[in-house]
């Protein structure tokens, strides 16, 4: 006669799912305390999740291949993060020369120069994933007068368009969709994915702020597309980094980026719509 729990549907032990509920709750919970502080709340938000992934990315950049320059990858990732709101003073274009020549000249001289290019590629480039999506949440949540708004139902059409896609896909998925990146990932879970982000994005910018369902839709589109493309993304650089999570920081859901991988896209699409169309 065994003791063990049996695994619940999807796997899940009952111990396993207790231990990733209360450390969704605990996270939660942090999240909410810190946004209700205020802008300095935000911003550490932004400094404890973007260093975090950053330190992430430099895991797996070395199983991708080539690993990221930690004196590269940090400064250069904050700096992104930062770049519209703290930092908007500092011009992006002197940063990017003095990375061009001060980051490639670098590799003259430190261990590794014979991967400087392909280093150096990694670092600026895990500093551009990681740091602008921070970047336009907070340009999001600092415009006037709904910026709180637009941030949150952002990020609420992310939840439901993670969990629609999850729901159904598990459900009545018939057909692959990316199977050589993610084989669970199907053609009906996305479609369910992009349909609850636009009924989110309908309830947001059309019930609650008033704008044209037309919009909401488009975003809501947007939105649902762009989180799936984020978290494709982070599975690709997993499979090529041969591991399943990016760390084991969060007990029960593996790492920051195995959290965050879907919203870090949307913020910068939904941005750039509402600027084009005036929508803020």
């Amino acid at each position: 006669m065994t003791t063990n729990n049996p695994p619940l549907a999807g796997g899940w032990k009952p111990s396993q799912l207790m231990v990733r509920i209360l450390s969704g709750f605990v996270m939660l919970g942090a999240v909410i305390g810190l946004v209700f502080l205020g802008i300095w709340g935000v911003y550490l938000l932004v400094l404890i999740l973007g260093g975090l992934a950053l330190w992430e990315f430099n895991g797996l950049s070395e199983g991708m291949g080539s690993r990221a320059p930690a004196w590269l990858l940090y400064p250069l990732g904050l700096f992104f993060a930062f770049s519209g709101t703290v930092l908007k003073q500092v011009d992006v274009t002197l940063v990017l020369a003095l990375t061009l020549v001060g980051g490639l000249g670098a590799f003259l001289f430190v261990p590794g120069r014979r991967q400087g290019l392909s280093r150096w590629a990694m670092g600026l480039a895990g500093a551009l994933y990681v740091g602008m999506p921070f970047n336009y949440y907070l340009l999001l949540y600092t415009s006037k007068p709904n910026g709180l708004v637009w941030t949150l139902f952002t990020i609420f059409a992310v939840v439901a368009s993670d969990a629609a896609a999850l729901l159904i896909g598990s459900r009545i998925g018939r057909h692959p969709f990316f199977a050589s990146i993610s084989p669970k990932k199907t053609l009906e879970g996305a479609i369910a994915g992009v349909a609850g982000s636009v009924l989110v994005m309908l309830i947001g910018v059309s019930a609650v702020l008033g704008i044209n369902p037309f919009h909401a839709i488009a975003l809501g589109v947007l939105v649902g597309a762009s989180a799936q493309v984020g978290d494709l993304v982070e599975s690709q650089m997993k499979r090529l980094a041969e591991v399943k999570d990016s760390s084991h920081l969060i007990p029960g859901h593996g790492g920051v980026l195995d959290r965050i991988d879907s919203i870090l896209f949307p913020p910068i699409l939904v941005y750039l719509y509402v600027m084009v169309f005036h929508l803020l």
